[in-house]
Formats: C-alpha cells, sequence, structure tokens
C-alpha cells in the first residue's frame, strides 16, 4: 500500500475588500485556505466607513416576507442565500465580533455605539489572526495569457497565480472610494455576458424647475410627505428638492420603476400627497372657508399649515385654474404630478442596478464562462433600497460565494 502524497494548501484570491470580498475571505480562511485579498484603495472597507458615517444601518428587522420583497425581481436569486445569512444570521455574527446592535423605531438594526470603524477594525482583526493577508493599493487588471492575475501596486504589476478566484468589486457608483466599474469590459471581453450598470438609489432631474422656485428651495426637506407611481400604494417619508430635480429616502425607495418607466417611455410622473393625514374632503372642506382679505397663501397656511417648499411644489406644479377651485386645489394637493425625465448621474448614485446576471452564474457564484473565477456583492445583478438590505445582501453573496468556492476546491481534490 502506498501513501498518497498530501494536496498543498490552496490558494484563492479575492479582488475587493468591501463587505462581500471580506465575508468570503473570512469562509475561505476558517476552512485553512491561504486567502489573498487586493484591494485598489489605500485601505479596506472604504464605502462600508462612508455608509455609516450617518450612523451605520446594518440590516433591518421586519419580517421575512416583507424584507425578501424589498429585492424585487431578483428576489428568488437572493432569497436563497439570505436563507442561509439573513438579517438574524447576520446580527449574530456582528455580536461574535463583540458589537452589540439594537433594532431602530423604524426597524432598521445599527451597532449600539451608531459606528462602522469599531465592526471593521474588530472585523480585519479577525480575518488576519487567520491569516488573511490583505494587500492594499493593488489593482486588479486582468489576466495575463498564463491565466494568472495582474496586479498593479506601488512597486509595479506583478502576476497572481491562485486556484480560485473572487471579483467583488461593487458597482459603478462613487468611484472615488473604488467601485468604478472598471471591471466591466475586463469581463466583456472573456464572453461573461453582462447587464448595463444603470444608477439606484438615486436622484432624478425634472425637465427644469423656475429659476424662482430653485432659488429659494434648492436643497430643502420635504417632510411628511407620500409618493405614489401609477397605481401603486403610496409611501410616506421624505425628500430633498435639489437645483435639477428631488433625491432623497423617499425617492431611493421608487428609484428603480421610476428609472425603467424612463428607461421605456421617456419620463416618470409620480403624484404627491402633501397632506398624507388629511382626507381630500377635509381639505376641500378647510379651503372652502372663507379667507376674506387673507391671500391664498395665508389661507393655505393657516387652514391646511402648508407653507415653505411643500407650498412652493403647489405652485410650481399646479395651474392658475387650480388655485380659483377648492376642489380643484384640494385634488393637487393629494396628488399632485411631477415629472422624473432622467436619473442624476451613476457615480453620484449610492448603488447601482445591473452587472453579472445570475443566469451567467452556477449555484455556488462561479462564472460559467470561467471556471474557478466567482462572484459576489455589488457587481451581480440586482437591487434593493436603502435600509440595511444593500449590506444584507453583500455579506449574504460573500458568504455564499466563499462556501462555493471551498466545494469548487474541494471537488477538484476529489477527482
Amino acid at each position: 500500500m502506498t501513501n498518497s502524497a498530501p494536496h498543498p494548501t490552496p490558494h484563492v484570491a479575492i479582488i475587493g475588500g468591501g463587505p462581500a470580498g471580506l465575508m468570503a475571505a473570512e469562509v475561505l480562511a476558517l476552512a485553512g485556505v491561504k486567502v489573498e485579498l487586493f484591494d485598489a484603495m489605500p485601505s479596506v472597507g472604504r464605502k462600508f466607513l462612508l455608509a455609516g458615517v450617518g450612523g451605520m444601518n446594518i440590516t433591518h428587522a421586519e419580517p421575512s416576507e416583507a424584507f425578501l420583497d424589498r429585492y424585487g425581481l431578483r428576489r428568488p436569486e437572493l432569497e436563497k442565500l439570505l436563507q442561509d445569512f439573513g438579517a438574524t444570521q447576520l446580527r449574530e455574527w456582528i455580536h461574535g465580533l463583540g458589537i452589540d446592535t439594537f433594532v431602530g423605531s423604524s426597524g432598521r438594526v445599527f451597532p449600539t455605539d451608531m459606528k462602522a470603524a469599531p465592526l471593521l477594525r474588530a472585523w480585519l482583526k479577525r480575518l488576519r489572526e487567520h491569516g488573511v493577508s490583505l494587500h492594499t493599493r493593488s489593482r486588479w487588471l486582468g489576466w495575463n495569457p498564463d491565466g494568472s492575475l495582474r496586479i498593479a501596486g506601488v512597486e509595479g504589476e506583478r502576476a497572481v497565480q491562485a486556484d480560485a478566484v473572487l471579483l467583488a468589486l461593487g458597482g459603478g457608483s462613487w468611484a472615488r472610494l473604488g467601485s468604478n466599474g472598471a471591471w466591466v469590459p475586463l469581463l466583456a471581453e472573456r464572453g461573461v455576458p453582462l447587464t448595463a450598470l444603470q444608477p439606484s438609489n438615486c436622484g432624478f432631474e425634472v425637465a427644469g424647475w423656475s429659476r424662482l422656485f430653485s432659488d429659494k428651495f434648492a436643497g430643502a426637506p420635504v417632510k411628511s410627505t407620500a409618493i405614489a407611481l401609477d397605481q401603486q400604494a403610496p409611501r410616506l417619508g421624505e425628500f430633498v428638492v435639489t437645483s435639477t430635480g428631488v433625491e432623497g429616502s423617499l425617492i431611493y425607495a421608487l428609484s428603480a420603476p421610476i428609472r425603467e418607466q424612463i428607461n421605456q417611455q421617456g419620463s416618470a410622473t409620480v403624484h404627491l400627497d402633501l397632506l398624507p393625514h388629511k382626507s381630500l374632503g377635509q381639505i376641500e372642506t378647510l379651503l372652502r372657508k372663507p379667507r376674506g382679505s387673507k391671500s391664498i397663501s395665508n389661507h393655505l397656511r393657516s387652514q391646511l399649515g402648508l407653507d415653505g417648499v411643500r407650498a412652493g411644489l403647489l405652485r410650481e406644479l399646479s395651474d392658475a385654474a387650480s388655485y380659483a377651485d377648492p376642489t380643484l386645489l384640494a385634488g393637487a394637493i393629494k396628488a399632485l404630478p411631477l415629472t422624473l425625465v432622467n436619473t442624476r448621474p451613476l457615480d453620484e448614485a449610492i448603488s447601482t442596478a445591473g452587472g453579472v446576471p445570475f443566469e451567467a452564474l452556477s449555484s455556488g457564484l462561479m462564472l460559467r464562462q470561467l471556471p474557478g473565477v466567482f462572484c459576489a456583492g455589488e457587481m451581480l445583478d440586482w437591487e434593493a433600497p436603502t435600509g440595511g438590505y444593500l449590506l444584507s445582501a453583500c455579506f449574504a453573496s460573500g458568504r455564499a460565494a466563499g462556501l462555493g468556492m471551498l466545494a469548487w476546491l474541494q471537488q477538484r481534490v476529489a477527482d
């Protein structure tokens, strides 16, 4: 009986140091795989840190069905990943790093100190303790003819051989933080099918505000307002008027259907309910009260509390005939049409839609066109609103890709 030679420790390269890449690195390192992670920026997790500046919203505690519905058309694909590592498992994992979390009044989940930096520091410490090598200022440039990776660093370019590769390069927004979409042509020239990158969680432009309105209200928050698109139920929240249009959480929540309607029809019209807590009948009754010598602006303020930017929007987006008729004016207040004609540029968006479609990937997130090359995170073709959903899916896909890489490496050894 002869003893077979021991198999060498597999070596993987991960390109991208965001949540997806780091999570895959952890899965692989804990399994005894040699992991080298390369990131083009001076430090890893830069977009993750910036996203946490206003409070690190890590995930969401709403019921599972509502949570999964946030992923729209890609719910079936992401559901498989989130069932294995969803909001509950993510919180438990964070607690394992010594970071406590809490659920806010809106259901959003935050670290107790609301900061991303302590979480990232604890995570990187764990990764280093398990042997993960982190290489910053190291930009991936594609492949050499022999299949090795081209990595450009501060001392020039070098070739890196790896048994498997994970690409976790983000989408195409926030180029200054590393997510610049430069990977698109590198995959396209290898025959990988791709869906065009588009802005998601983004602002939109109107055909043009009047100069008077723009000068007075650009930058103003519009609070306690509801927005509806087509026949969908109105969403309550707030948004911000910009010099070119609108942005903010309420707009981001509808960014996917607004964008798709603009793509198909050239524009999209949303309807603003400026007084969502009053009925149409109540508003009309109050408008019909005698106003004596009061101006219509003062009448709106005294009877309805409608002033500032909301009164400005009403004036900007309705006509003189509406102001002359309480029925028409009440209707405008409850369903004020706002036509949007363009998304803001991709690099301004919080996230992106498009990228590598799931149909181009195996169940383990390996590219069918490039065996041994896996993808995870925002470079996959999915989108979700802000509120913890983006990070949740990035973590889950990174974990799934790490497990997929392990299975593929083990199969190669078995073969």
